[in-house]
């Protein structure tokens, strides 16, 4: 079977089956594709990756992720109360090209917010996301719990507004929200604002340092007293 190399592939979901749908877009100029098991190409896409020379390669997805660069990574978790949220909002992270690290729930059961938010909140910290994603039920748990690690800038955002502030003024690389608090379709809307948001530089990063100096400070106190 064909196969393409880290390409980021749009979804087309039934029911039951999640399938990639690999098109002309899809087919890199040279070198391997990957692609995970059953995807269906489009006919052109498989006679422009004949023409290219282009080797086709099945992998499972978290393969596929882990070749993926860092910065193409986003990192999503929920708690039951967001559960339902989450699987809405990962076919739109899908279509928007970025490569899931889903930390769970994976089911509809219940958990404990700050397990998952400092699951996210690490890999983004520890650079093997570029961004996070958390929903609980209200989005302040996770938020708070969130902040605690150290390089996370993580902004509670409840409509486009403050989505777009979070990431242009406070330079935000994790996004909260509320499961129970947001339709479907706003928490869409938030989610694609903050993405599509850069961070607006200049007098801002000026009072990003003085958050980042707050937290080294308290770092520093934390270690100091903890061997006292």
């Amino acid at each position: 079977m064909a196969q393409i190399a880290g390409a980021q592939l749009p979804v087309v979901r039934s029911s039951s089956l999640m399938r990639r749908v690999v098109t002309m877009e899809d087919v890199p100029r040279e070198g391997v594709l990957h692609v995970p098991p059953g995807s269906i190409f489009t006919p052109s896409a498989r006679d422009l990756a004949a023409e290219r020379g282009i080797q086709i390669v099945e992998l499972a997805s978290e393969e596929i992720a882990r070749l993926v660069q860092p910065d193409k990574k986003i990192a999503i978790g929920s708690d039951h109360g967001g559960f339902q949220m989450k699987e809405h909002l990962k076919p739109v992270l899908d279509d928007l090209g970025w490569t899931l690290i889903d930390v769970g729930v994976f089911e509809e059961k219940a958990a404990d917010y700050p397990d998952i938010a400092h699951a996210v909140a690490k890999l983004v910290a520890q650079g093997k996301a570029a961004l996070g994603i958390l929903v609980d039920g209200a989005g302040i748990g996770s938020s708070m719990a969130a902040n605690k690690v150290p390089g996370i800038r993580a902004a509670l955002c409840y409509d486009r507004a403050s989505a777009r502030n979070s990431r242009e003024h406070n330079h935000a690389n994790v996004l909260t929200l509320g499961g129970r608090m947001l339709t479907e379709s706003q928490a869409e809307d938030v989610l694609r604002t903050w993405l599509a948001t850069p961070f607006g530089g200049g007098r801002h990063q000026g009072r990003i340092d003085k958050i980042t100096e707050i937290e080294r400070a308290y770092s520093t106190w934390n270690a100091q007293n903890s061997k006292a």
